[in-house]
């Protein structure tokens, strides 16, 4: 696997709790595996994804679902990363 961006991790993990099947959220061990990130990393991304309000953390059923934030983040993520794609490609 190549060496993905802060940002790319950010929207994988995004994207992994977004496409969970269960509506309730999805816990940390299935995101550090749906990521493929290691502990230490899981537990920075998301406090740092927390902290910015981009995760929401549920308690009563320890997991993690994304907000609105989280939501319009990977949306501009996904058009960027179009753009890049249409121009690379002349």
């Amino acid at each position: 696997m190549k060496n993905r961006s802060r940002n790319e991790i950010i929207a994988f993990i995004l994207e992994s709790v977004a496409n969970s099947r269960n509506s309730n959220g999805i816990t940390a061990t299935k995101i550090m595996y749906s990521a493929f990130l290691s502990y230490s990393q899981l537990k920075e991304y998301l406090a740092l994804l927390l902290e910015k309000e981009l995760l929401g953390y549920y308690s009563d059923t320890q997991t993690y679902k994304v907000t609105s934030k989280g939501t319009h983040y990977l949306s501009i993520h996904k058009q960027l990363n179009d753009m890049i794609v249409t121009a690379s490609q002349f």
